[in-house]
């Protein structure tokens, strides 16, 4: 700690805030504070009150539709850089658009390749995601990408349970 505040600072956007709550009194903080603007078109800009000026910060939001939530966090990234935050950390929970990691089809976009390419303009230093739908979405990105397995976490709490019988379904042969 400085006597300028925490070196690093955790905000959420508006879905994640259960999570990153319980993010931030894991690391002994609380959130930073972030207010959001609505306007009578529909249109939303979210606000840093807070200096965030050489902090590095983490910006915890998913990007699963509605595509409000993946504006939201990138007007959030581009608001922190817009502030001289020092680094931004996208924490994005799900990374919504993973499925359309290839041209499968003639005509179709790579979803994918777009929202890395959105999230890095907005000016993200670098990525933390879970459970990608295919591992090669971290080639999309020129910054580095943490990706994180649910498996490490839930595979030694199933362990830990002692079940006779136990049966998992997958939503998809993706999942499995």
């Amino acid at each position: 700690m400085s006597n300028q505040g925490p070196i690093a600072k955790i905000f959420s956007c508006t879905q994640s805030i259960e999570l990153s709550e319980k993010i931030a009194k894991n690391f002994g903080t609380k959130l930073g504070n972030v207010n959001f603007s609505h306007y009578s078109d529909g249109e939303f800009q979210p606000s840093f009150e807070e200096s965030v000026r050489g902090a590095r910060i983490f910006i915890i939001g998913s990007t699963q539709p509605s595509s409000e939530n993946l504006m939201e966090l990138l007007l959030m990234i581009d608001a922190a850089k817009r502030s001289s935050a020092r680094h931004i950390t996208a924490v994005i929970p799900y990374f919504g658009w993973a499925r359309q990691d290839r041209k499968d089809k003639p005509r179709v976009p790579i979803g994918a390749k777009l929202i890395a390419n959105l999230i890095e303009a907005a000016g993200a230093t670098r990525l933390i995601t879970m459970d990608l739908h295919a591992d090669q979405i971290q080639g999309f990105f020129e910054k580095p990408v943490d990706h994180l397995y649910a498996s490490t976490i839930f595979i030694p709490y199933i362990q830990s349970l002692n079940l006779n019988e136990l049966t998992i379904a997958s939503p998809d042969m993706g999942g499995v």
